[in-house]
């Protein structure tokens, strides 16, 4: 069916309240796809007539979404989208400013109403919340890229989650000590699917953990880690002005000339000082006749001399070739560019320029792949001292320029599906065992990428970030997001209602096996919560449940412990 031939919103089947959303890209799909899916309620999608061109996905194969084309977004087209009526607005567009124009003619046409703002700058949204009033600022570039660096670093943990006054981490359970265990997270050794929130939680190798703080042993490894990338940039320098032949060639020159120079000092017992000052006035100044050697002896101060011979010539093409290839490093950004073990980021919009700031604070060698100066990330690579290279990710030629065929690991994080798969199979081409992180918005895609290409480290940025952006328009307090693969777990905060199902049941009510799991409780009145409760332990009204869950899992706990219907 037509998108624009659905009926109206008084029109529609279901009488509830339905939401508004702004925008076309990934984001805006899953998002609308959720909403109806998980939260069984009408979607009313706003987006212009250039922007439907280029749509992510095709929002007439979900059901109960209504798409409305408009001019420009603005109050009259908020209007057309019966705002007045609705529950929430989500603004996904990947513009700030107009996010917040947006945000502002929201607020003033319907003063109630609940907003969801993308924005990439976080520090603006700490400013914009307060100020909008019931309204929630997220960004999905930060919600996703410590998911993307920890695949890249063929690490666990992601981003961590801030829970009163800990810090939890996921971590594979070999690798933190038993007592720092919160709860099991996942057992991945299942196939195809890792098994979240299992009832066996021995057998889990992914769980929650407590993170502590940074011994001194770490803190030497970084120092370590330090000099250790003074000491490649030294190499790559040197490696920048001075092509392989030719160190190759001046190598066996100066090698001819000690190995003759050591043969002659020794048979003419000579000191190592005084053997070294014969072999360069023979190599610099020419052969000096001595009657008293012996056959050998001339034969060695002959290669001596025929060695110097060629080393004046070498040593002038050496520095002529510098020159040279010294211009056309400084152009191509290679006397910064690491030779080996670094990670070549290919994408710097806002994923990617998240992905940069991460990897940075972590002390990791980076070189980053722009297709042009005006990507988001460019004037943080050139902050940071990042090396850039300028050009399209999908060629070999640019894959090349950042050392891909001697990297650690290669993140194709465009936002176009096509490009980043080119991109993983080019470098997959230099380097065949070449660890890569794909950026695939199609699950279906990814699925079989991972099974016919061994390629099984693929992230889709909307469905990691969906989530969070669907629970705030829902008004629920999620304190953060945990990745596994690619599904997506919450932990968030569910106050026991009055009179509701869980008020007088014990907590392992409220736990559900593979949905949700209960890891602290406030009680009512008591400023620190109970981590790990007892699965006896009774709950009363108005204690706060802190959890980790799925998304259904999430809805049947805030039925649970909702007020009862009336």
């Amino acid at each position: 069916m037509n998108p624009a031939t659905l009926p109206a919103p008084a029109q529609r089947r279901a009488p509830t309240a339905h939401f508004v959303v702004c925008g076309h890209d990934g984001l805006a799909y899953r998002l609308a796809e959720q909403l109806t899916d998980r939260y069984d309620t009408d979607v009313v999608v706003l987006m212009t007539a250039e922007q439907r061109r280029q749509a992510r996905g095709d929002f007439a194969e979900i059901d109960r979404v209504r798409v409305v084309v408009v001019e420009r977004l603005d109050e009259r087209s908020l209007a057309q989208a019966d705002l007045a009526g609705a529950a929430g607005v989500a603004l996904t567009v990947q513009d700030d400013v107009a996010n917040i124009h947006l945000a502002l003619q929201a607020r003033e046409s319907a003063p109630g109403l609940r907003i969801v703002v993308r924005m990439f700058n976080t520090s603006l949204a700490h400013s914009i919340e307060p100020l909008l009033g019931n309204c929630k600022v997220l960004s999905d570039s930060e919600i996703a890229a410590p998911a993307l660096v920890a695949s890249a670093l063929r690490e666990v943990a992601v981003n961590p989650v801030r829970v009163g006054q800990r810090t939890l981490i996921v971590a594979r359970r070999a690798d933190v000590p038993a007592r720092s265990i919160v709860c099991a997270i996942a057992n991945t050794t299942t196939h195809p699917h890792p098994h979240v929130l299992p009832a066996d939680e021995i057998h889990a190798d992914l769980v929650l953990a407590d993170m502590q703080p940074a011994d001194v042993e770490a803190t030497l490894r970084i120092a370590e880690a330090v000099k250790a990338r003074r000491l490649v940039l030294a190499r790559t320098f040197l490696g920048a002005l001075v092509s392989r032949k030719s160190r190759i060639a001046a190598t066996v020159v100066v090698a001819v000339i000690a190995v003759a120079a050591l043969a002659l000092g020794i048979s003419l017992r000579m000191s190592p000082g005084d053997a070294l000052y014969n072999a360069i006035g023979t190599a610099i100044g020419g052969i000096q006749l001595d009657d008293d050697y012996t056959t050998w002896q001339r034969v060695l101060q002959l290669t001596i001399g025929s060695a110097g011979l060629a080393l004046i010539p070498l040593l002038t093409a050496l520095v002529v070739e510098g020159m040279v290839r010294a211009r056309l490093a400084v152009a191509q950004v290679r006397l910064t560019q690491p030779h080996s073990n670094h990670i070549v980021v290919a994408g710097l919009g806002g994923v990617g320029t998240r992905v940069l700031r991460l990897l940075h604070d972590r002390g990791i060698t980076v070189v980053a792949i722009a297709h042009d100066e005006q990507a988001r990330g460019v004037p943080l690579a050139r902050e940071l001292n990042i090396p850039l290279v300028f050009g399209d990710p999908g060629r070999e030629s640019t894959l090349r320029l950042a050392g891909v065929e001697n990297a650690r690991a290669l993140m194709a994080i465009t936002n176009s599906d096509a490009s980043n798969l080119e991109t993983a199979l080019h470098g997959r081409n230099l380097q065949g065992r070449l660890h890569v992180v794909l950026r695939l918005f199609d699950g279906d895609l990814a699925r079989r990428v991972r099974r016919t290409f061994n390629l099984p480290s693929s992230r889709s940025v909307s469905y990691l970030a969906a989530p969070a952006f669907a629970e705030a328009l829902m008004d629920r307090e999620v304190i953060g997001t945990i990745s596994v693969e690619r599904r997506v777990l919450l932990v968030a905060s569910v106050v026991v209602a009055a009179r509701s199902e869980l008020d007088g049941a014990r907590v392992t009510d409220a736990d559900a096996e593979g949905l949700v799991r209960v890891i602290a409780l406030n009680e009512f009145g008591e400023p620190r919560p109970l981590w790990r409760p007892a699965v006896n332990k009774r709950l009363r009204a108005n204690d706060r449940l802190t959890i980790v869950g799925t998304r259904d899992g999430l809805s049947q706990l805030i039925k649970q412990a909702g007020p009862p219907a009336p």
